[in-house]
């Protein structure tokens, strides 16, 4: 499935939300249905910079593709990032790099976040772009 398939999925189960409450239990739903870090990746060197929360982000490449796997100890963060997961890993550095990520708007997730989840949210993406960058040129 594209990246922009998976957005669009994630769209429609958000577009039949109408209340922000029952979409931040999604998200909190998604957090929690998402597999646990193995411990071994939580370490300083896997912390996203910027983040309020405590969240870790695991990059492994192999056959041309990139595998995301991450935890936050912030069940509405660790929503977001499973979100972030499921549309950009399992996918090439190419894919990942090209991707334009339109789901966080028409979802309306960067409007309803305070201002430092929603940094954390860019640096987030960030540090996932960097993985896709790190990889493509390697």
């Amino acid at each position: 499935m594209s990246i922009n398939e998976i957005q669009d999925e994630i769209i429609e189960e958000f577009t039949g939300l109408d209340d922000w409450m029952d979409r931040y239990q999604l998200l909190i739903d998604l957090g929690n249905e998402q597999e646990p870090l193995d411990e071994k990746y939580k370490t300083d060197s896997n912390l996203i910079d910027g983040c309020q929360s405590r969240v870790w982000l695991q990059a492994d490449y192999a056959d041309g593709i990139i595998h995301f796997a991450a935890e936050s100890d912030a069940l509405i963060v660790k929503g977001i990032v499973s979100l972030l997961i499921r549309v950009l890993s399992d996918h090439t550095p190419q894919e990942i790099l090209d991707a334009d990520l339109y789901f966080i708007e028409q979802i309306g997730l960067r409007e309803h976040l305070s201002p430092t989840r929603s940094n954390g949210l860019l640096a987030m993406v960030k540090q996932m772009r960097m993985y896709a960058l790190a990889f493509a040129n390697s």
